[in-house]
């Protein structure tokens, strides 16, 4: 009967988990649905997350991305620290964009909203998501100070037992160039976690709970037993690696040396460049989260994402390294290295399972900020016609590096995981017109498994008229490195039109009659290119992203005029010698 019970209880606590992951992405889905901002309805750039008293993530939607997620998993803790769970009522939702305290940059709001069940709080919902506007200099890396980068919000109740805070929302509007879509997201991550307590309280019920502790247990101690056991399986050591971005004023390196042990793996930074006087510096926050994911993917990505599978994995940033940025120094796009960690990981441990991770990818998001108007042209006049204010941020990524038995994805974003903006969705909403968006050819990495190929933007203003791009762009001067002989993905490009170059970072105005171009970088190749099924060769050059002579060259693939595979001609040209 004892036997009989446990195993009933085991269902029952499957069955809660199983309904709290609906319950997160219920959260995040309502967010998408309610949300002003196109990085949040498009790009899906957020997270959602159910919390215990003491600040633990239970459970995350799957909507969302490795950096707010992880970050926000950090950023819990410190709105307890300000207000205690003792302290907050129904109906209170509390708020911050504080890079060192949420997700590491200003652009990214996170709501905390208590859960009630009854008179008793119970857990605690918590959301992020990236805005496009909060006023200052602007999502880009010119800034020197976090001062000059937007409004920073501390730590600061919004609704008061569901009354807004009308003093904090007259300053938003205030500092802000899109007032109306700021104010109506933070309404709408409010929302989503409204939502997401109601639901909570639902299922709280349905199951007869009257707090979540034993169900918060019970996921802690399955995730950390599940982890430590994927960490077992690995052969222990110390592994080293290292991987290098453009930088602003030089280039940047990042130093990694892991070591695993079966008591969890712990990553030491040291090595790693200084810090920029650029916003292009790293919350350690946002360092921890991008690095613990890229651990994550290789060694238990089945094991569910929470405070306990995350703890085996521990992290040392040295001070005055590049990421472990102190205040005030500026962040904005912390994201152009952040997102080069999971790359760096991976080369660690490539060492212990190469079979296991991928080739290097283009990695960092091309998200460029665009704005036009008065603020950039001046006065219109009768002979110097200026577009109509704007401010939009379209996100765009280059490709994937390549699997061990699988290609590269195509102008896929990793490890950010955000969506593709569609065209049409900042054309509706800007005057902007995206005149290009097209694979690039040749630019995934050749290898046994080809890197993913980057894509080709071309963008302008309605009447191409001047308008200016924040650029924030890497793997410029830096290429996705290849791995056991796979060659390396293409570089990038920022140009104008004319054939003019631009900087790869910095904030740019693109004249009366030009265009902005944009070239993404490809994924990496991995394994010997001369190994890669002709089959499949033959496939990508009658698909556009491989030419005849990088066929020929670089995998020894002969072809016919129809595209076939010359067989005899590919065997002689792939002999040893």
């Amino acid at each position: 009967m004892s036997h009989e019970t446990n195993a009933l209880a085991q269902i029952h606590r499957q069955i809660m988990w199983n309904r709290l992951i609906a319950v997160v992405e219920e959260q995040a889905q309502i967010m998408i649905r309610t949300a002003f901002s196109t990085t949040v309805r498009e790009a899906g750039d957020l997270s959602a997350g159910i919390f215990d008293l003491r600040g633990r993530m239970m459970a995350q939607a799957v909507t969302g991305t490795p950096g707010h997620v992880n970050s926000m998993a950090e950023s819990v803790g410190h709105f307890l620290n300000k207000f205690p769970a003792a302290t907050m009522r129904p109906g209170d939702h509390y708020i911050t964009n504080d890079p060192w305290l949420g997700t590491g940059h200003l652009h990214d709001l996170t709501v905390v909203t208590p859960a009630f069940h009854g008179r008793k709080i119970v857990g605690l919902l918590a959301n992020t998501a990236h805005v496009i506007d909060i006023g200052g200099l602007g999502m880009g890396p010119e800034g020197r100070s976090v001062y000059e980068e937007g409004l920073y919000i501390p730590i600061v109740k919004c609704f008061d037992q569901s009354k807004p805070n009308e003093t904090f929302f007259d300053f938003i509007r205030a500092g802000s160039r899109l007032p109306v879509e700021l104010e109506g997201d933070i309404y709408s991550l409010c929302a989503c976690n409204d939502a997401g307590a109601k639901r909570l309280v639902e299922m709280m019920d349905e199951f007869e709970m009257t707090d979540l502790d034993p169900l918060a247990q019970f996921i802690f101690d399955s995730s950390r037993r599940a982890t430590l056991a994927e960490i077992a399986r690995l052969p222990g050591g110390t592994y080293d690696g290292e991987i290098y971005s453009d930088g602003y004023e030089e280039p940047v390196r990042l130093a990694a040396s892991m070591r695993i042990a079966a008591d969890g793996i712990e990553v030491d930074f040291a090595g790693t460049s200084g810090l920029s006087s650029r916003g292009i510096n790293v919350p350690p926050a946002y360092c921890r989260a991008y690095s613990c994911f890229g651990i994550k993917c290789v060694v238990a990505p089945e094991i569910p994402n929470n405070w306990a599978s995350l703890e085996p994995f521990r992290m040392k940033i040295p001070d005055g390294c590049i990421l472990n940025a102190p205040r005030p120094y500026p962040v904005s796009v912390r994201h152009v290295i952040g997102h080069l960690l999971p790359d760096l990981m991976m080369g660690c441990l490539h060492q212990a399972v190469p079979q296991r991770v991928t080739a290097e990818g283009a990695s960092a998001l091309w998200n460029p900020p665009l704005r036009g108007g008065g603020s950039i042209s001046g006065q219109g006049r009768g002979n110097k016609p200026v577009i109509a204010d704007f401010e939009i941020i379209t996100f765009n990524s280059g490709g994937t590096g390549a699997r061990p038995t699988r290609d590269g994805l195509n102008a896929t974003a990793f490890p950010s995981g955000v969506r593709t903006m569609p065209v049409e969705a900042t054309e509706n909403v800007a005057p902007v017109v995206l005149w290009r968006k097209e694979l690039k050819p040749d630019s995934g990495g050749a290898g046994r498994s080809r890197g993913g190929v980057g894509q080709i933007m071309e963008i302008a203003t309605k009447g191409d008229l001047e308008f200016a791009v924040n650029a924030s762009f890497d793997r410029i001067a830096n290429a996705p490195k290849g791995r056991d002989g796979g060659l390396n993905g293409a570089v990038g490009r920022v140009a104008q039109k004319s054939g003019a170059v631009l900087r790869t970072k910095g904030f740019q105005v693109i004249p009366d009659g030009e265009r902005l171009i944009l070239e993404l970088p490809g994924g990496a190749g991995m394994g010997d290119p001369a190994e890669r099924d002709p089959l499949l060769v033959a496939r990508d050059v009658r698909d556009g992203l491989v030419s005849r002579e990088n066929a020929r060259l670089l995998y020894k693939v002969a072809l016919t005029d129809t595209c076939a595979v010359d067989q005899a001609e590919t065997a002689r040209m792939r002999l040893p010698g």
